[in-house]
């Protein structure tokens, strides 16, 4: 899918107020292409209800993050700007007029050339009325009812650290008793308990699934697959031929960061852990498209591009951008501050497994564009938007593409989720019933 289609005509009525095409089919697919650029705006709600029919993800669940606006954000700086003492102000000045080091110095040079760019295409958000208009009606969601968030999630992580978290069961529950699909992981199969840890657990049916593990819900939508370990593990997911293996692999790894760490959100790894995944091996005979999600670090840049995508065989590397907004439109927070930047990188290159010439393309598929950016409201801390449908069109291989994510934390229709909490999202919380 390409992120610059061609104007289209005005359609349609909501409220009274003429809309384009454009938001008439938003409204129906999450992703709303802005008009004459390679911007696009998605909905990640509206694409992963696309994987449900007997539930909705609820809206008010994915985006329960709190924004301050503009104003009251500069209020509250500047109320502790007027109670700091002279002495602080003094030391905060002689802070942010310190010399960048090399690597600081590199990514701001980068942040600088990609800065044009993020402008540009946040003001073309901002020219579009009628989504600007909608978009506060995406923090609630369609036929939102109440969504019970009380409760607290299972730790997956401390569980797989247990000594006997090899006795751990997660119990599948029937699906629709609509369903009436024969044959291998057909509705008469579930209603079983399988172990949690280091086991391939797989919905085979068209309808998503229920599972009860320590008194939780959870969600599993149609033709997914999990497996929940460790880094030890990871290799128990090659396939046993290569033209069995994936198209698309998506990686979100659990880069070092000081404020992931300071805020306890999840345990990080070192960058020379990522060199033991296992990518190559994974990918499909005739190729796969690689997705790695970035941090703004320059360390992290120059370890991927110098040692990671080499070790992996990833060539052919584009760069797109996620630019994160509030429901009024405006960015999360300043794009020039050094540390916190509103967006995000996605490394996108392929791999050709049927030769060792990192130059030659995998046969038949279209690069893709460089420089593309996609904008949404942000959910969870570090929980990315779905990719299935912005690079779907630049997979190569046969059709349809089997899909992984590693480090994943919630569930694809049709995708394999691994790590030590795919099921973190998929909790009955964040979900209402049709």
């Amino acid at each position: 899918m390409e992120l610059n289609p061609n104007k289209p005509p005005k359609s349609q009525t909501m409220e009274g107020n003429e809309v384009s095409s454009n938001l008439s089919a938003f409204l129906n697919s999450g992703i709303y292409h802005l008009d004459g650029s390679n911007v696009v705006f998605v909905d990640p709600v509206r694409i992963l209800n696309g994987c449900y029919t007997r539930f909705r993800l609820s809206g008010s669940a994915y985006y329960s993050r709190s924004f301050k606006s503009n104003i009251k954000a500069q209020a509250v700086e500047d109320a502790i700007d007027s109670s700091n003492s002279k002495k602080k102000k003094r030391k905060r000045k002689r802070n942010s007029c310190r010399v960048l080091n090399e690597r600081e110095t590199a990514a701001e040079n980068r942040h600088q050339g990609v800065r044009p760019l993020l402008l540009n295409a946040h003001n073309a958000l901002l020219e579009v009325t009628d989504l600007l208009r909608f978009l506060p009606n995406i923090m609630k969601g369609e036929e939102d009812s109440f969504c019970d968030m009380r409760g607290e999630e299972q730790n997956f992580m401390d569980l797989a650290s247990h000594s006997q978290s090899s006795h751990y069961e997660i119990c599948l529950c029937s699906g629709s008793r609509d369903t009436k699909e024969e044959g291998e992981g057909s509705l008469h199969d579930y209603g079983r308990t399988v172990p949690l840890f280091s086991n391939l657990i797989s919905n085979h049916l068209t309808d998503e699934i229920e599972c009860e593990f320590l008194s939780r819900r959870y969600i599993v939508p149609c033709r997914s697959c999990f497996y929940t370990s460790d880094l030890r593990q990871v290799r128990d997911l090659i396939p046993a031929q290569s033209d069995l293996g994936f198209n698309l692999i998506v990686i979100d790894p659990p880069w070092e960061n000081g404020s992931v760490h300071q805020k306890a959100m999840y345990p990080t790894l070192p960058n020379r852990y990522f060199l033991y995944l296992p990518v190559k091996e994974l990918a499909h005979s005739e190729g796969a498209l690689v997705a790695l999600w970035m941090t703004n670090r320059e360390k992290h840049r120059i370890f991927v591009e110098k040692e990671l995508f080499p070790a992996w065989g990833v060539a052919h590397v584009t760069v797109l951008y996620w630019l994160k907004v509030k429901p009024d439109g405006s960015l999360i927070g300043e794009l020039d501050l050094f540390h916190h930047r509103p967006y995000e990188s996605l490394l996108v290159g392929y791999v050709n497994t049927k030769t060792a010439d990192l130059e030659d393309p995998p046969p038949a598929f279209r690069y893709l564009q460089n420089n593309q950016v996609f904008i949404s409201i942000p959910g969870a801390y570090s929980r990315k938007p779905p990719l299935g449908k912005l690079i779907g069109d630049h997979i190569p291989g046969p059709k349809p593409a089997k899909c992984l994510e590693l480090f994943a934390r919630e569930l694809v229709a049709g995708w394999t989720s691994w790590g030590n909490e795919p099921l973190r999202f998929q909790d009955a919380k964040y979900f209402t019933e049709k």
